[in-house]
């Protein structure tokens, strides 16, 4: 008997967990997989409406108790650099940039782990092992990059930054870099030379993963002009994040099927003969 995958993606919930950004809190994610003919539609689609992407899985966050965590990109046509981002800017201008197929090396490997143990010792990703992260590098059904940064002086690996080329920007799906160079403010750095990626490819936004207010992990995306969140169903700016207040009440998130009915899906019959 032949099978075939069906047409309309299926949903899944997680079960629920305690969250990494706010103590107390329990984290449970709505996603599906990432398969078949129409993967980059699918990506796409889902992408513009707060989804992420994980290997062959797309996911967005769907709290039973509270909607904190908000999907963020930059309107590059609203961004400016602040002061500190073009001394930031300046500090890196001797490293290398240099964008590849998604395939994972044993010097990726040794800077992921290096940064793992110094900034997320405790954190869900930290018992990764070297398998594990070539799945995460290379497991991509759809057009990505590995964009990595090195010292021009010295070719020491810098920064990395595991990319999805969406079609209106980038998503940066997930970045590392060297722990022991804080001067460099290096997250904050690949962030703004992803920028300059797009505004050159005439793409309009550079997509962050989420932003929890509240959370010291994930503040710094805050620090960056043009931010834009995904709440109530429709990208909105966000002009004051120092004065939004994450909403923690428990009816504010909508029953699992009417979060699913209001997923808008790309035509799944567009390629099929």
């Amino acid at each position: 008997m032949r099978h075939t995958l069906p047409i309309a993606p299926q949903f899944y919930v997680t079960a629920p967990q305690p969250c990494p950004y706010l103590e107390g809190r329990m984290e449970r994610k709505l996603f599906t997989a990432l398969q078949g003919d129409n993967t980059t539609e699918l990506n796409d689609a889902l992408s513009h409406q707060g989804f992420r992407r994980s290997q062959n899985v797309l996911y967005r966050p769907s709290c039973a108790d509270c909607c904190a965590c908000l999907s963020a990109r930059i309107n590059i046509a609203n961004f400016s650099q602040s002061k500190s981002q073009k001394r930031t800017v300046r500090r890196n201008a001797d490293l290398q940039r240099r964008a590849t197929s998604p395939w994972a090396t044993e010097d990726q490997f040794d800077l992921f782990r290096r940064y793992l143990d110094n900034r997320h010792a405790d954190g869900g990703m930290a018992d990764m092992d070297v398998f594990e992260f070539a799945a995460m590098i290379e497991e991509t059904p759809i057009r990505s990059r590995v964009v990595e940064y090195t010292d021009k002086h010295t070719q020491d690996l810098i920064g990395v930054s595991l990319t999805d080329m969406l079609e209106d920007g980038l998503s940066m799906v997930y970045s590392f870099y060297e722990p022991g160079l804080p001067r460099r403010s290096l997250g904050t750095y690949l962030i703004l030379d992803h920028i300059e990626i797009a505004r050159e490819a005439g793409l309009p936004y550079v997509y962050l993963g989420y932003w929890v207010p509240g959370s010291s992990k994930m503040g710094y995306k805050a620090s960056f002009s043009g931010l834009e969140v995904f709440s109530g169903g429709r990208w909105q700016a966000m002009n004051d994040p120092d004065g939004f207040e994450a909403d923690l009440h428990p009816l504010s998130t909508d029953p699992i099927a009417e979060q699913v009915a209001n997923i808008s899906l790309p035509d799944m019959c567009a390629r099929r003969p």
